[in-house]
This record gives C-alpha cells, sequence and structure tokens, in this order.
C-alpha cells in the first residue's frame, strides 16, 4: 500500500493512503448523518433552520434542535465510537472476531453493577457510571484470570467469557425478579440500550470520561502495533506486554462500561465494527481508527432506523442493533463456514 506523511511543525504521521481515503469519507457520512439526526424528528426541521439553530437562533424549533435533538445525536456518534475502540480492542488482543465486549461478557457485567447501583442505592447517575465501570472490570478480571493459563489470545478467552456472560445474565435476570416492580420496570425497558431521552445532564461526564480514554488509547497506538507484530518484535521495542496489555483491557472495560451505564447495553457494534472497518481499509489487523468511526456510523444510522421504522413510536437503538447484528454474526460465520 502507498502511504501518506502528514507533517505539522515538528510532528509527523505515516498514514496509508487507503486509511486516509476511508477515514475521510467515513467523517462525511458521520457528519451526514448527525445533521440528517438533526432534521428529524416529530416535526422535521430543514437544514437551514438546523445551522441556525446551532449558530445561536431562537425559536421553539431551535430549542427543540439544541436541547433535545443534538445532545442524542452526539451521544450516538461518541458512544458508537467508543463501542468500535473497545471492540477493536478486544478483538486485537484475543485475535479472534468474536472478542468483542458483548460476547465475552463485558456488558453483561458492566449491566449487573448498574443494576446493583438502581436497586441497592438510589441510583443516581454518578452511581450507575461507577457501578457499570466497576461491575465490567470485575467481569473482565474473572474472565482473564480464568483463561490466563491457556493465554488470553485465541478461542480460550472468548469461550470463558461467553460462559462467564451467561451466568452473569442468570444473575441480572434474578436481580431484576427481585426488585421492587418500578425498579424492574426501568431496568428491563433500560436493557434493551436506548438513546431515547437523552439530554445534556446526562452526557457531560461519560463523554469526559471517553475522551480521556481515547486519547490514552491513541497515545499507546504505537506500542500496540508493535505488540500487533508479535511477541518478540514486541520486546525488542522496549514494549512491556503485560502492562500494555492491562492498560488496553481497563480502557475497553472503560468505554464499555461508561457506555452502558447511560444508554445500557447496546449490542454487536463492538462485535461489528472492528471487522467492517478491517475489511474497509484492508488492514492486517484490527485498527483503532477504522473501528471507532464504523461503530459511530453505526449507531448513529441503527438511531435513525429506530426512530423511523415504527414511527411515531421510537424502538429502543439496541433492539435494532441486535438485529443488524445478528444478521452480520450469521453471515460471518457462514463466511467461516465455507472456508472449512
Amino acid at each position: 500500500m502507498t502511504a501518506v506523511v502528514l507533517r505539522r511543525g515538528r510532528f509527523s504521521v505515516r498514514v496509508e493512503r487507503r486509511t486516509l481515503v476511508v477515514t475521510v469519507v467515513a467523517l462525511v457520512v458521520i457528519a451526514g448523518l448527525i445533521l440528517l439526526g438533526l432534521c428529524h424528528g416529530a416535526v422535521w426541521a430543514s437544514p437551514a433552520k438546523v445551522f441556525a439553530a446551532l449558530t445561536g437562533g431562537h425559536g421553539e424549533s431551535a430549542v427543540v434542535i439544541r436541547q433535545w435533538r443534538l445532545p442524542r445525536v452526539l451521544a450516538a456518534a461518541v458512544f458508537g465510537a467508543a463501542l468500535g475502540a473497545a471492540g477493536a480492542i478486544f478483538q486485537g488482543l484475543t485475535r479472534n472476531p468474536l472478542g468483542s465486549p458483548e460476547v465475552i461478557g463485558l456488558d453483561a457485567g458492566a449491566y449487573t453493577g448498574a443494576l446493583v447501583a438502581l436497586t441497592v442505592l438510589s441510583g443516581t447517575s454518578g452511581q450507575l457510571v461507577t457501578g457499570a465501570v466497576l461491575g465490567g472490570l470485575v467481569a473482565a478480571a474473572v474472565v482473564y484470570l480464568l483463561s490466563r493459563s491457556g493465554g488470553v489470545f485465541g478461542l480460550r478467552l472468548v469461550v470463558v467469557g461467553i460462559a462467564v456472560n451467561a451466568m452473569l445474565t442468570a444473575v441480572n435476570s434474578w436481580i431484576v425478579l427481585r426488585a421492587d416492580l418500578e425498579i424492574a420496570i426501568a431496568a428491563v425497558g433500560w436493557s434493551a440500550g436506548s438513546l431515547n431521552g437523552i439530554g445534556w445532564d446526562d452526557v457531560g461526564v461519560p463523554f469526559a470520561v471517553i475522551g480521556v480514554l481515547l486519547a490514552l488509547l491513541a497515545s499507546r497506538a504505537r506500542s500496540a502495533q508493535q505488540a500487533d507484530l508479535g511477541r518478540e518484535v514486541a520486546i525488542a521495542t522496549g514494549v512491556g506486554l503485560d502492562r500494555l496489555r492491562l492498560q488496553l483491557v481497563f480502557i475497553g472495560v472503560g468505554c464499555t462500561a461508561t457506555v452502558t451505564a447511560v444508554a445500557g447495553p447496546i449490542a454487536f457494534i463492538a462485535l461489528a465494527a472492528p471487522q467492517i472497518g478491517r475489511r474497509l481499509v484492508a488492514a492486517p489487523g484490527v485498527p483503532v481508527l477504522p473501528a471507532a468511526l464504523t461503530g459511530a456510523v453505526l449507531l448513529l444510522a441503527t438511531d435513525l432506523l429506530a426512530q423511523v421504522l415504527l414511527a411515531p413510536v421510537s424502538l429502543p437503538a439496541g433492539v435494532v442493533s441486535t438485529v443488524v447484528g445478528g444478521i452480520y454474526l450469521i453471515w460471518l460465520l457462514a463466511r467461516k463456514v465455507g472456508r472449512t
């Protein structure tokens, strides 16, 4: 592949030409979907009204666009990018296209932590985020410890993760059944994964947390690339593999749990986005940037579909993403079987 070197002052980055093209196209598609999401609603707003609202315009439509629609579409973009990046991390660590957070139990663990915050504590936004992050970290630690004897790369971690996911799902069902009726109804509705009703008060802290995690991930990108070349190459270049893996796991769990705490477990975005992004850029590994951009596109498109399919009723985005992800998983498995 031909490469392009981007320079700014003393800093330079070498980017494959195809990756650069895919990145630019993905950003354009994301911008288009954001504009479409701001236009769409109970009352259609023209692009001119959207631009007027975003530049300080007044009136009822401007308030609706800025206070209701804008946080939702930004949440879809940011959360989709976070899920795509988390999926790329775990698929890269396990070297398995099924090694995504929802398959290996991290979504279920984050949901367990959030359920405990809802049922035992008062269920404030801070408690939900903290509970989800702790639940995801505990689930990751259990999966890591149970699969460590066979190495965290490959099929063993995925199989252990599926088993842990099944057990946590049973625990979650038990918690919901034991909870008060109002809490149980809220928990079941939230478990579908939805962006409905998200406002500025809900996204401030999650955006900051995801921003810090993605910045940390970007700082470890070079080391991760060295690790992808093999253990010997990574050690020869001074990369501490064990420390790097723990850092990547923490970032992946943090991204997944933060999204789950706010929007519930939105399934299959983290599974599909890395593989779609990898095929778009024709990369041998699982690159994070294409995965993150693809995740943003998928969740934005999924949320728009959820609003349109049964309008005026707005479906949870997780319901639509599960259907789309299920189709993708069937295709992926059929493709694997066809090769054997």
